[in-house]
């Protein structure tokens, strides 16, 4: 059942099997598993059923370097479905390598080996609803997809990867019906986690302090207890938890916010191809199950070793839309639009200066190719805004084989970079976040590597070059900060209390009934979004927490 919190009355105190504190992606995964159970499973959910500027508002708070990261209630939805209310849908699982130890980055690995993981990918994958649990671009479609480059592969890329696509699915309208008829779940929205109230040794949470915007106070006492609030908010809980630990709960070691890692991106550089334009797809392609599939060059694991660098990938790309020189119709309509264009979408537009002369120089551009700039229009229209399963971005076939390269890499752990409580405290009396984002050198060496391999694998080619100044490679990366809306890494999953936060089991180190779920956990951020990964580690502690709680009740 899904109930307003509202309705509960002031100082009650819920008993429970388990509580989820959170229902984005992770929460709603783990709710499902135990819609019949015949457990007592309460999944609060802060927001609503819609978005609400009131509950929105309690995300804000300080960031340290402003041009670094984006504002903390921006690429976050405090809503039911959390942040799947707005993604793109993009599902791409780990690699191997992102689990495994790389002493040439001074990093441990994860405590689990990658199979603990992976095993839960096609259910996860199913989840999302992103098609066959197939990331190959040679078994994606009957006769594999078409090449990036014809007869071109690049040494030191792996050229066979694929990221798939979900619709994308919302988890809080696609699920909702499934809780809503439950017996065992209820789902108490505007329900906002204040404090997890341990015993005075912090061995045991006995309740979850609970809030709402409209003023009403109650408690859920539960055997079980998971946080699946996000990277940044999973920290905030805990530090924030200060009853009998002045640093928190599962803090003993200072770890709780620290490694917070997003990902490094940007577009760089000139890709001009001397080849006929039919043998150059940058774009996608669907499955048989319908799904939208794209490939990518992979930096492989045995040029992650030579070079000494982390994980990485490249992607052909349209020319930098702001810069009027790419003569597209369609790229300088959409840089025309940007006052129209939502802040995580348009935030490459609106980073960017321009005065007069490059308006009339986009005008100019659209101008010139009516019929394009309509017909991509119409296409967006058709296959994104009305679609089920929508376009997943924007692809512009630029004039000539003329692109720019996208670039998306891991950012390595840094024990600097971190989610800590603010000096200012929300609507509920909970303090606010701030946030201190910081990459590290290696970061940036991924990226120049990436490009370096790429650029000499065009030149023996022969049939193509890539233009870029190396000396600017930081630059284009850090030119939008940190990447969206990939919070990661600030409750690391460790096999001792000194290494992580959580074990191997997601159980936060010296507290017997609480768990974290998504990304907070991740040792490593890797190449790819987080999303999958989140999902397929919230089947796991479902799993585990199945066997834990009541074995003969579980079906």
């Amino acid at each position: 059942m899904i109930l307003s919190a509202d309705t509960i009355d002031d100082g009650t105190e819920l008993p429970c099997d388990l509580c989820i504190v959170g229902a984005g992606a992770a929460g709603i995964t783990l709710a499902l598993q135990f819609l019949r159970s015949g457990l007592r499973v309460v999944l609060l959910e802060g927001g609503g059923l819609k978005p609400d500027a009131a509950a929105q508002a309690l995300y804000r708070g300080e960031v340290a370097d402003p041009d670094l990261h984006p504002p903390t209630d921006r690429y976050r939805q405090r809503t039911m479905g959390g942040t799947t209310t707005v993604w793109s849908g993009r599902c791409i699982p780990f690699d191997p390598i992102d689990f495994a130890a790389r002493p040439w980055l001074g990093q441990d690995g994860w405590p689990i080996a990658y199979d603990e993981v992976a095993r839960w990918y096609p259910a996860a994958n199913a989840l999302c609803e992103a098609g066959d649990c197939t990331f190959s671009a040679a078994a994606a479609l009957p006769d594999g997809m078409r090449p990036t480059i014809r007869s071109f592969a690049p040494e030191g890329f792996d050229t066979d990867r694929i990221e798939r696509f979900s619709p994308p699915t919302d988890f809080g309208a696609r699920y909702r019906a499934r809780l809503a008829a439950s017996a065992d779940v209820r789902v108490l929205i505007g329900a906002n986690a204040l404090e997890l109230v341990t015993d005075p040794d912090g061995s045991t949470v006995r309740r979850v302090a609970v809030a709402t915007l409209a003023g009403r106070c109650f408690a859920v006492a539960a055997g079980h207890v998971v946080v699946a609030t996000g990277g940044i908010e999973t920290a905030r809980l805990l530090l924030a938890s200060r009853r009998h630990r002045a640093d928190g709960v599962g803090n003993a070691h200072g770890l709780v916010g620290r490694f917070y890692m997003c990902h490094i991106a940007g577009t760089i550089g000139t890709v001009k191809l001397h080849v006929p334009r039919d043998y150059v797809w940058s774009g996608y392609e669907r499955a048989e199950d319908g799904a939208y599939c794209r490939r990518r060059w992979t930096l492989s694991e045995a040029a992650q070793r030579h070079h000494g660098v982390a994980n990485g990938l490249l992607r052909l790309h349209f020319p930098t839309i702001p810069d009027p020189r790419h003569g597209s119709g369609p790229l300088s309509a959409l840089y025309l639009a940007k006052p129209f264009i939502g802040y995580e979408h348009a935030k490459r537009l609106h980073n960017r200066g321009g005065g007069a002369g490059t308006w009339l120089r986009h005008l100019g551009n659209v101008a010139r190719e009516p019929a394009a700039t309509a017909g991509f229009f119409l296409h967006a229209v058709r296959h994104r805004a009305l679609a089920a399963r929508k376009y997943p971005s924007v692809i512009v076939r630029p004039p000539g084989n003329l692109f720019s390269l996208d670039y998306h890499g891991e950012q390595v752990p840094n024990f600097n970079s971190r989610v800590s409580l603010g000096r200012e405290t929300d609507a509920l009396g909970l303090p606010r976040v701030h946030l201190d984002w910081r990459h590290s050198p290696v970061d940036i060496r991924t990226a120049e590597v990436a490009l370096s391999l790429l650029d000499g694998a065009l030149r023996r080619w022969g049939r193509g070059r890539l233009d870029y100044d190396p000396a600017g490679v930081a630059h284009h990366m850090l030119r939008d900060g940190a990447y969206g809306g990939h919070h990661i890494g600030t409750a690391r999953m460790g096999a001792t209390p000194a290494a992580g936060v959580v074990d191997t089991e997601c159980r936060v180190h010296g507290v017997h009934n609480l768990f974290l779920a998504g990304a907070a956990v991740f040792p490593t951020s890797s190449q790819a979004n987080p999303t999958l990964t989140v999902v397929a580690l919230a089947l796991r502690l479902a799993d585990r927490l199945k066997r834990s709680l009541a074995p003969a009740r579980v079906a």
